[in-house]
């Protein structure tokens, strides 16, 4: 082979296509993964859901292997496949989009008796967005009821040994997860039938307990990437690599290390790299590689093999001097026959893409990497809740004395994500109002905090309730004056609302015009018995300071409880949801008397 012969072939080596897996919460994309890769990361996972993104080589050897008959090594030049492992959560939208965005093809997981849930749809709406290609994983076939596992079998070979009815249950149940994605606008249908995967999605049915299918799987996305992105997987391996950062971990010997996927390129040992890092980009230089062993999971493997240079697609670890700082999600660069100066610019672009958007009152928000970060940031925007400071690490006093200086109380609270409190911060903290929220899965740590301000806002809701005038309406019963004035002593019935003691009686003339305030209850018995207050429907007799019976009140008249104007926008505009349907009715028709002499009364 001549010289130019070898230099177009290393400008023209295919490298492993980035495969993303996503999907909802509790679907299986850690276990078909574990499958794959004959591991349990997903036993170790907090929640039992994923929450950082992952990388997993498998290599065509293995693909071979697993899928047997039906893939040939000699058919592809692909050198096999690299799984990142997205996590499932709706709050984990963003790192879900730069796991599509990264990605060259997708698996999109979904339960296959679960059918689409909400972070399905939102999952396709990033697929979509991004224009990545996709198939479906419809996981969960072993649950159909009656079926008979064949542990590790393609589908086809499984589903003939199956029930008349087992079959049938799962053509239902695949025919729905087809029309859910017809209602997404794509068109898909069984893999096997699938003549043009470019115009069609293809569904695999699988289960990732059992392996059932996951033959097909692993066939289909080597057909794909083979068939389909075999251009676009040409890369120049003595190129200046490009990366994301996925983690930001100590490792013994080396110090801080970064965890990368590299898409682009080569990083070699000694390479002069840029890293976007919490207080800008980091130049350093690279003292060693580490590589995990094939099929293993960057995340959760023990032992790593130092090597001099890693060409894309690969995960690796990467240890160099001043790592501290670095975030995951952030890009990593090298340099080499770049200019640094336009390299350290281009990376600071894109931390700026990344910034969480603060404001100027919230919560303090601090977490563990730069994707975690926006995660919970991004689901505090859904609940409509403020962040005034976002930052990559654990919680330190500076934290607690930015959250203390919070005008509203229910945003003097720091949410904290799989970080450590500093043991000042802690002394801190007890010394101050501030409320310190953590978790390490995501969704379990924003609706911890949104019950927390619920429950606040319910008790600020009934002492306020407590102190506002509620309204009811009465009628003085007929023979059942049983003191004239002095003060008056009537029976009566509450015809709705709530009547309380102590409260100011209106009654309103014939003509509905300016209602005239007739005195002040100043008790409330039932059968003999002092009660506070009486309900829709009770008969119960009352003492009325101010009117005389036969003057100022009769027996027969419809008496109102005078709600003042303040207190009724209040309960109209704010408490409306803490009063019983008999209170609204009720505030309802005492407000559409008021209004009809005055239109703004109560507004």
């Amino acid at each position: 082979m001549s010289g130019t012969d070898a230099t177009e072939e290393a400008e023209t080596r295919l490298r492993t296509p980035i495969v993303a897996v996503l999907g909802h919460v509790d679907h299986g994309k850690t276990t078909l993964l574990d499958r794959i890769r004959g591991s349990a990361v997903g036993e170790d996972e907090a929640g039992a859901i994923t929450q950082h993104i992952g990388a997993t080589a498998v290599p065509l050897d293995t693909v071979s292997s697993m899928a047997g008959e039906l893939v040939d090594p000699t058919d592809f030049d692909l050198p096999g496949l690299l799984f990142i492992d997205t996590p499932g959560h709706h709050s984990f939208a963003t790192l879900r989009a730069r796991g599509g965005a990264l990605a060259d093809i997708a698996v999109l997981v979904v339960d296959v008796n679960d059918g689409f849930q909400p972070q399905t749809e939102e999952a396709i709406d990033i697929l979509r967005r991004t224009g990545t290609p996709f198939v479906v994983a419809a996981n969960k076939v072993d649950a159909t009821p009656g079926w008979n596992p064949q542990d590790g079998a393609p589908i086809q070979q499984s589903f003939k040994v199956q029930s008349e009815r087992a079959r049938e249950l799962l053509d239902e149940s695949v025919y729905e997860l087809i029309g859910d994605l017809s209602d997404a606008d794509f068109s898909a249908d069984f893999y096997w039938r699938v003549q043009n995967f470019q115009q069609n999605i293809g569904v695999v049915p699988l289960s990732a307990l059992t392996g059932e299918g996951v033959p097909d799987l692993l066939a289909v996305l080597m057909g794909l990437s083979q068939r389909y992105l075999r251009d676009e997987m040409a890369v120049d391996p003595s190129g200046p690599g490009a990366g994301t950062v996925l983690e930001v971990k100590d490792q013994k010997g080396f110090g801080a290390t970064v965890d990368v996927v590299l898409y682009d390129g080569t990083v070699r040992e000694g390479d002069r790299i840029v890293v976007g890092g919490s207080e800008g980009p980091i130049v350093t230089e690279v003292r060693a590689l580490l590589q995990p062993r094939p099929l293993s999971e960057i995340r959760t493997e023990k032992r790593f093999e130092r090597v001099d240079s890693v060409a894309a697609a690969a995960g690796a670890k990467v240890a160099a001097p001043d790592l501290d700082g670095a975030m995951a999600g952030a890009p990593l660069r090298v340099v080499r026959d770049r200019d640094e100066a336009e390299t350290v610019e281009a990376v600071q672009a894109e931390l700026a893409d990344l910034a969480v958007e603060t404001a100027e009152e919230g919560l303090v928000v601090k977490a563990d990497t730069l994707g975690s970060l926006e995660a919970i940031a991004n689901a505090l925007a859904e609940a409509e809740v403020p962040v005034l400071r976002a930052e990559v690490g654990d919680v330190a006093p500076r934290d607690v004395a930015v959250a203390s200086t919070a005008n509203e109380p229910k945003h003097a609270a720091i949410l904290g994500f799989n970080v450590d409190v500093l043991a000042n911060a802690e002394a801190d903290l007890e010394e101050s109002t501030v409320r310190l929220f953590a978790d390490d899965v995501i969704y379990q740590l924003v609706e911890r905090y949104e019950e927390f301000v619920a429950e606040r806002e319910r008790a600020q809701q009934s002492t306020v309730l407590e102190r506002i005038t509620r309204p009811a309406r009465f009628v003085v019963l007929d023979d059942h004056t049983f003191r004239q004035s002095d003060p008056a002593v009537v029976g009566v019935e509450v015809r709705g609302g709530l009547l309380r003691n102590n409260q100011y009686v209106l009654r309103w003339p014939a003509d509905e015009d300016e209602p005239t305030r007739v005195g002040q209850l100043s008790g409330i018995q039932n059968q003999g018995d002092d009660v506070d207050e009486a309900r829709q429907g009770e008969r119960v007799s009352v003492a009325i300071d101010g009117p005389t019976v036969g003057r100022q009140i009769k027996e027969g008249d419809e008496l109102w409880v005078d709600v003042p104007e303040k207190h009724a926008k209040i309960l109209e505009q704010e408490l409306d949801g803490e009063l019983s349907a008999t209170e609204l009715e009720t505030l309802n028709a005492y407000l559409d008397r008021h209004r009809k002499r005055d239109p703004f009364w109560g507004k």
